[in-house]
């Protein structure tokens, strides 16, 4: 890579970092896919014409769709940023098609599932001096399912996290930007199991002998529990826990806004990838509430709303 290639990438990395509060991981990887294009562009990312950059793109044809989008996103911010700043006239990435990619729909837990999770876990923390772990899985579950919290999220809260009304949780996502997630009734009873058994003054909600409770650990807990609770470990995780808390609340219909909101999505296209476990409940629901659904077949057409 030329000189003038590395620099530039490191401005746009340094503006995406200030300007966008781009995650660490986002930069990791967009620092990667560029230093690459720039290898295959032969040193000369930042004066690459759109023929260029098309056979950069065939060249990714073998990886799979969402990585070569993923690449080719990083290359139109990229050059973007280059048009901003002065240092070309265009943006010759624009020109370039995007992969077509297809998001994979998430496991899904039934509710059955579910249930036979929480019985376990509050079989294996009942009783007036119950194990101190079993009340901390009891809790870690209850925020999983009942906020829909991401893993990184949950394991790292502080104990400050916890609002003075403890109606919500104060999370700190992804770009550190911060949301409210609504505490029920039942992981407030959890919480109060907890908090008595947390050692004074610890930083985090869920301490552990190196910090806090960490992604790996807490994904070991589930399938375990999963396991004694009679469910196949394979099918659990933190993730998809967070997804069954998506979808079944759009089961029982939540607004998506509201859900996008409570996830943490940046965009609501990421939010919309649950209505597709929906679709029975939305036939069902314009086959029960729709105008038409009301009128017999032959029936006159008046869709006046009806007077007060």
């Amino acid at each position: 890579m030329d000189t003038a290639d590395g620099a530039l990438i490191e401005r746009f990395l340094e503006m995406m970092a200030a300007e966008r509060g781009a995650a660490r991981n986002t930069l990791a990887a967009y620092r990667r896919d560029l230093d690459q294009a720039s290898v295959q562009a032969k040193g000369r990312l930042a004066r690459a014409t759109p023929p260029v950059l098309r056979q950069i793109m065939a060249d990714y044809r073998a990886l799979a769709a969402s990585t070569a989008a993923r690449k080719l996103s990083a290359l139109r911010q990229f050059f973007a940023f280059l048009l901003d700043e002065g240092e070309r006239p265009d943006n010759p990435a624009l020109d370039i098609a995007r992969p077509a990619t297809r998001r994979p729909l998430p496991r899904i837990l039934t509710h059955a599932d579910v249930e036979k999770l929480f019985r376990q876990a509050e079989r294996e923390a009942k009783g007036e001096t119950p194990p101190a772990a079993a009340v901390r899985l009891l809790l870690l579950l209850e925020l999983l399912y009942g906020s829909g919290l991401r893993a990184s999220e949950l394991v790292s809260l502080p104990r400050r996290a916890i609002a003075g009304d403890r109606t919500f949780l104060i999370i700190r996502g992804k770009g550190e930007k911060e949301r409210l997630a609504p505490l029920s009734e039942r992981a407030r009873g959890a919480l109060d199991r907890w908090l008595p058994l947390l050692a004074e003054g610890s930083q985090w909600l869920f301490p552990s002998a190196k910090g806090h409770v960490s992604r790996v650990r807490l994904f070991q807990m589930l399938r375990a529990l999963a396991g004694r609770a009679g469910l196949d470990p394979q099918a659990v995780s933190p993730h998809v826990l967070r997804h069954a808390f998506a979808t079944h609340l759009l089961e029982g219909g939540a607004d998506l806004r509201a859900l996008q909101l409570m996830l943490g999505h940046a965009d609501i296209a990421t939010t919309e990838i649950y209505t597709h476990v929906d679709s029975r409940r939305l036939v069902e629901l314009v086959n029960k509430r729709h105008p038409l659904a009301q009128m017999a077949v032959g029936e006159d057409v008046d869709l006046k709303p009806p007077t007060a």
